[in-house]
């Protein structure tokens, strides 16, 4: 094992920087190699769920680190390591973990004037009372949720045609008075990146506190990171109890959230406050239906609510957007002037999302306060040049691509999205992933799970094989043209 754990190392270092360091110490701190040989790793973590959503989401690419670290291809087995196995371990994680318990505990000890006759009690209290105190700390954790924004309000948020309905309706989730039945249950918002959806579900959790509502707001993430948190310290009922007791649950970015055992307890969450009559918002890059990672009854019970899709921004719009926004930098920085020409010229120009349309005028004021030029047309023209959409391109559906793509190649959808590795399946999926990269907007993350839950370094594997094939397939190349067409014209 000793000349192995260097190539193990190398593989931890490296997965961490490719991650982060706030996933990599949720998902793989207690990762371990418990073997190794010419031909296999074996590696285990310490609980079901763990392995489950290790295995769904990153042993292909564990097994591709392994493989470059070590300069030779070896099989990654990921098992479950059992707490009777390894006594040693134990004993020494409840040696080094007592201590810091009755630290904890001694001043609530000393403040009920615990004496020497009783200390046999006492050393048992300060255990029972530190694992109640975490299971409290987990389920108030949870139930104040992910950090909101103090800009993202309902006041700070541009109406226009593409969104309204949307606006409309998040609106009058948040008014509903504390202890009224809920009008839009689910509330399901699904949009491309930077339309809005964030915004409007941290304006609902805003304006439902003002309201006298309990309400929780939560990224999948934080779902994720609070169960497994919850699984480590015991505390998985607290954990439930403290999501399913609140008045609104709101949810976003739901495509991210992955694992079968986080999918159920989700799915009885999602039935526990619905049938309780709580309020639920969900947002996500897509429609309930094509969340296919997900349960099919969490899809159903999703689309039984109220859908609905913030549209790709309009012209009008985009120019209201620059207009608000210029108008908080006005304040911020009371220097700054920009012609209304130029707002228009933004509004025309560039960027498919609010955070284009920021990200702008956030160039405009550092060229502005780096050179000292003003802003006019041509230095606006100049600045943004990098932004500028060369048109509107007409929005592609992923759907569109494996339908046409399927069609094609004479192969189903099920295929393409399967794990079959059969010549001829393979061409035609990495041939659909290709044109989900170029004629959507659409990132490879996002692509990945579209595509049967893969992962992005998967995507990109494809996009750059077929782009070598492109370069000396004549046959491809015209395929591909074809394929194009039909797409745009769908």
């Amino acid at each position: 094992m000793a000349d192995d754990a260097s190539p193990w190392q190398r593989v931890r270092e490296r997965l961490r920087e490719e991650i982060g360091e706030e996933k990599f110490s949720s998902w793989f701190a207690r990762m371990e190699v418990d073997a190794m040989t010419g031909e296999s790793v074996h590696l285990s973590v310490p609980t079901r769920f763990l392995k489950s959503w290790i295995q769904e989401n990153y042993l292909p690419r564990i097994s591709e680190l392994f493989t470059e670290e070590s300069g030779a291809r070896r099989r990654v087995d990921l098992s479950v390591r059992s707490a009777v196995a390894r006594p040693v371990a134990v004993k020494t994680a409840v040696r080094r973990e007592a201590p810091v318990a009755e630290r904890a505990a001694a001043p609530r000890l000393r403040a009920v004037g615990a004496g020497a006759t009783s200390a046999p009690q006492a050393a048992s209290s300060p255990a029972s009372s530190a694992s109640t105190n975490a299971n409290t700390l987990a389920a108030s954790d949870m139930s104040s949720g992910s950090p909101l924004d103090p800009r993202l309000t309902f006041e700070t948020f541009v109406v226009g045609k593409s969104n309204s309905l949307a606006a409309a309706a998040a609106r009058q989730v948040a008014a509903a008075a504390s202890g009224a039945a809920p009008v839009f249950n689910p509330l399901y918002l699904h949009a491309a990146v930077g339309l809005g959806k964030t915004h409007l579900l941290q304006a609902i959790a805003w304006a439902g506190e003002q309201h006298g509502r309990r309400t929780t707001y939560l990224t999948a993430e934080r779902f994720m990171y609070g169960f497994v948190a919850a699984l480590k310290t015991h505390s998985a009922i607290a954990f439930k109890d403290a999501l399913r007791s609140i008045d609104t649950l709101v949810i976003d970015d739901l495509q991210f959230l992955k694992g079968n055992n986080l999918q159920q307890e989700f799915c009885h969450t999602l039935n526990a406050l619905l049938d309780g009559g709580r309020q639920v918002v969900v947002a996500a890059d897509c429609l309930p239906s094509d969340l296919e990672h997900l349960d099919e009854r969490v899809r159903s019970r999703l689309a039984g609510g109220l859908v609905v899709e913030l549209g790709p921004l309009e012209e009008e719009l985009r120019l209201q957007i620059l207009k608000s926004r210029y108008q908080t930098l006005t304040e911020q920085h009371p220097g700054f002037t920009v012609p209304l020409p130029v707002l228009e010229f933004l509004a025309r120009s560039v960027g498919q999302s609010g955070r284009d349309l920021e990200g702008a005028l956030n160039k405009l004021l550092a060229f502005n306060q780096l050179t000292g030029e003003p802003v006019t047309l041509e230095m606006a023209e100049n600045a943004v040049k990098d932004l500028i959409r060369p048109c509107d391109p007409k929005r592609v559906r992923v759907d569109d691509i494996l339908r046409i793509v399927a069609k094609h190649y004479n192969v189903t959808r099920a295929d393409l999205l399967s794990q079959r590795r059969t010549a001829n399946v393979v061409k035609p999926r990495q041939v659909a992933m290709y044109l989900a990269k170029t004629l959507t907007l659409r990132s490879l993350p996002e692509i990945g799970r579209r595509f049967g839950g893969r992962d992005h370094t998967t995507v990109l594997h494809a996009v750059r094989k077929i782009d070598r094939l492109l370069a000396t397939d004549r046959s491809l190349a015209d395929e591909i043209e074809l394929l194009k067409r039909l797409v745009m014209e769908a």
